[in-house]
């Protein structure tokens, strides 16, 4: 039997849509194919969600959330429609090369196959467990003869949209095999998150994470390619620009994260080896073994920051100096604003984390309340440096992610003597979304607030989509959960927790936050072409997508709100 439409839309899912045919209204004619290729894809991961969601648990994913898979499937395809929209306004203004649009072009199919596969593994997992297993529910042959239908029209689209950016069938070949292994790539790591951290995320968080995975490492590794192997691997294979547009603080970023996805191999390779070789000796103490796998991670998380990134980093771009000798220059390039910029950044995080933290542990506040406290912090910290200090800040974004991320393997690994340390520190600033296998929330701000920064640099004719994120997540968010948990009356639905008056109070905080930022931005020398109607469409469809989702709203609301703000 068909999907009936009162059966296929919720909330979530009706905000989701008008997302996307906001975004598909603002397409140039030449982006058609990109549009309709956009629009299966919608259509597709609406068929499987419901169908997920129809079903039985066949993942172990967070409680209390949906599946949000329709919301993960098409997030960053949308982001990537929305950055090809500016792009072509560019080209036809002449600002930018060609190579750049046809980069962007390529992105955009690779977060679309990302998502594409991803559904595909999930419809033959659900079409499986039906046939296999028995379950109380069925795929129609209705169903399944949709989603191939899309799946077919979908391939073929993107071939001919390949093809028009080739200039041979061998590079269109190249490229479709490139997307291919982004589909593939996309599908595995998505099993081993959902099955290595379990009830730690929803299918769409998990979705939207492998996306963002896939995609990140897979340009660090297209890039490296065309660097080295210039003239064994046509230089478009993704991007004909792959090494000359890149900044030193871009490159930088990528090889720090890079170099820790090394170091965590690395580290359970030697801790592996050493228990093959010294695991027998009974003799040693819990307290030496400790103290070895401490100087082991420190060891190796020292070597390869040092030497291992900065060689690649190096190896992709023309550094006329090491690295981190560069970071250092480029800080001293003007010491007193940047400097200064460290010291107020360090005190107000001492004050704040040393003041919420008591708090925590002595009060009876609500943990999500206490947590918006951190996304005004964020407010504190970053707009001063995003309108005076942009590339700065840049650079600490990528600083503050590696510092994160070592403390949550710090954590995660219990290495002495922090381990224990952080996981109690930690622990007092968490709720119901995360866990004692990974914590997420601080991730998720940090990134909510630096995605949209990074997604705007170069050529950017929408001066307040870098102000994405700590729009969204530092003012509207927090101000729609203290107004709608104090003075909250009027649900949006039965089930759920979010009110209207405090949907009412973000959207209108987050319009008088923009009507106090675009005059200060004309003030430093922005050339403003935004007009109100489009922000009031952008800050309202975010709002209410923060009202009816059930997934973690800090890692979706900034990239919708940083997608509407770009058309």
């Amino acid at each position: 039997m068909a999907i009936s439409s009162a059966k296929a839309m919720n909330g979530e899912r009706a905000v989701v849509l008008i997302f996307v045919l906001r975004v598909l209204s603002s397409l140039p004619l030449a982006l058609f194919p990109h549009a309709l290729s956009l629009s299966l894809l919608s259509l597709f991961s609406l068929v499987v969600e419901i169908r997920v969601d129809d079903s039985v648990s066949l993942f172990k994913t967070r409680p209390g959330a949906s599946s949000g898979i329709m919301l993960g499937a098409v997030t960053f395809p949308t982001v990537m429609f929305s950055k090809l929209i500016q792009l072509s306004r560019a080209v036809s203004l002449q600002q930018i090369e060609i190579g750049e649009l046809e980069h962007m072009t390529m992105q955009f199919w690779a977060a679309s196959a990302c998502s594409c596969g991803v559904l595909i593994f999930l419809s033959i997992v659900t079409w499986c467990a039906a046939n296999n297993k028995n379950l109380r529910f069925s795929c129609s042959v209705w169903d399944a003869k949709f989603s191939l239908s899309c799946v077919i029209l979908y391939s073929v689209v993107c071939c001919i949209s390949l093809a028009t950016i080739s200039h041979t069938g061998f590079n269109t070949a190249l490229k479709l095999l490139w997307l291919l292994c982004h589909g593939f790539a996309a599908v595995k790591l998505i099993q081993h998150l959902v099955y290595t951290f379990p009830f730690c995320a929803s299918i769409g968080e998990a979705l939207l994470v492998t996306s963002g995975l896939v995609l990140y490492f897979g340009d660090m590794l297209a890039c490296t390619i065309s660097k080295v192997c210039r003239l064994l691997i046509p230089p478009e294979l993704v991007s004909i620009r792959y090494g000359i547009k890149r900044s030193e603080i871009g490159i930088i970023i990528q090889g720090v994260l890079l170099g820790l996805l090394i170091f965590s191999a690395l580290f359970k390779f030697l801790i592996q080896l050493r228990e093959y070789f010294w695991g027998a000796n009974g003799s040693e103490s819990r307290e030496r073994k400790e103290i070895g796998r401490s100087l082991i991670f420190f060891t190796s998380l020292v070597f390869i920051m040092i030497a291992i990134a900065p060689s690649w980093m190096m190896i992709v771009l023309d550094f006329d100096v090491h690295p981190i000798l560069w970071i250092f220059r480029f800080i001293f390039s003007e010491p007193f604003k940047r400097l200064s910029l460290c010291i107020y950044w360090l005190a107000l995080i001492y004050a704040s984390v040393l003041r919420f933290y008591n708090i925590s542990k002595n009060s009876k506040i609500e943990r999500i309340l206490l947590r918006k406290y951190y996304h005004l912090l964020a407010v504190s910290m970053f707009l001063p440096a995003l309108i005076y200090q942009p590339q700065f800040l840049d650079l600490a974004f990528g600083a503050a992610l590696a510092v994160f991320l070592v403390l949550e393997i710090i954590r995660v690994w219990r290495i002495w003597p922090l381990g224990q340390l952080v996981h109690q520190f930690m622990s007092a600033f968490t709720d119901h979304r995360d866990s004692d296998l990974i914590i997420v929330s601080h991730f998720s701000l940090l990134l909510g607030c630096a995605l949209p920064i990074w997604m705007s640099s170069g050529f950017n004719d929408r001066p307040l989509t870098p102000f994405a994120g700590i729009l969204s997540l530092g003012i509207g968010d927090t101000m729609a959960s203290m107004v709608g948990h104090k003075y909250g009356v009027l649900r949006w639905s039965k089930t759920g927790k979010k009110t209207i008056e405090g949907t009412a109070a973000g959207i209108t905080s987050v319009l008088a936050a923009c009507s106090v930022l675009v005059p200060l931005l004309a003030s430093t020398g922005y050339i403003l072409t935004q007009h109100w109607f489009p922000i009031l469409i952008a800050v309202t469809t975010s709002g209410m997508l923060e009202a009816y989702t059930t997934q973690l709203d800090n890692a979706f609301i900034p990239l919708v709100f940083y997608s509407l703000l770009c058309l």
